[in-house]
């Protein structure tokens, strides 16, 4: 069954509402959410630190085909294991601000789960510019690539 990320961006609303559903089992997504080795395989970055607690932080590094370095950091406020994070993001050396991001892990069957992501931006505007990025392919492609490579890993450990 082949899965599609969905983003929902209400006119005037300065959020997305971003919903995957996943043929894993809870426990695997949301392991691929906090585990560094899998966030740098399928988000394709370096993880520098990720310290999944409440008032822990993450900074992540990436490079482009020209060599120069991105990075991406944030604090964790809220971390119930294979339930919830919530967490700031933040792009350094970019003009878009700081965003508040809600992650729901939830169980469809023992084999599928879902997640729903609530990113809160500072406006509509900003909201707005980040959409006019190649967001929706962008996050869309991280989400198969979680699939595949947590589905790789899995069998690995079968």
């Amino acid at each position: 069954m082949e899965r599609k990320t969905k983003i929902i961006a209400e006119d005037g609303k300065q959020d997305l509402l971003i919903t995957r559903e996943f043929d894993l089992p809870l426990e695997l997504l949301f392991k691929a959410y906090v585990e560094p080795e899998i966030v740098e395989q399928w988000m394709g970055t370096k993880v520098l630190k990720l310290d999944c607690k409440p008032h822990g932080s993450y900074q992540f590094v990436t490079s482009d085909p020209q060599g120069n370095q991105h990075r991406f950091n944030g604090v964790i406020h809220e971390f119930s294991p294979n339930q919830k994070i919530t967490r700031t993001f933040e792009m350094e050396n970019t003009p878009f601000p700081v965003q508040l991001e809600f992650l729901e892990f939830e169980a469809l069957t023992d084999s599928t789960s879902k997640l729903t992501m609530q990113i809160v931006y500072r406006s509509v505007v900003d909201r707005d510019k980040m959409l006019q990025l190649p967001f929706a392919q962008g996050i869309n492609m991280a989400h198969n690539r979680l699939q595949d490579i947590v589905n790789q890993l899995n069998k690995l450990t079968i």
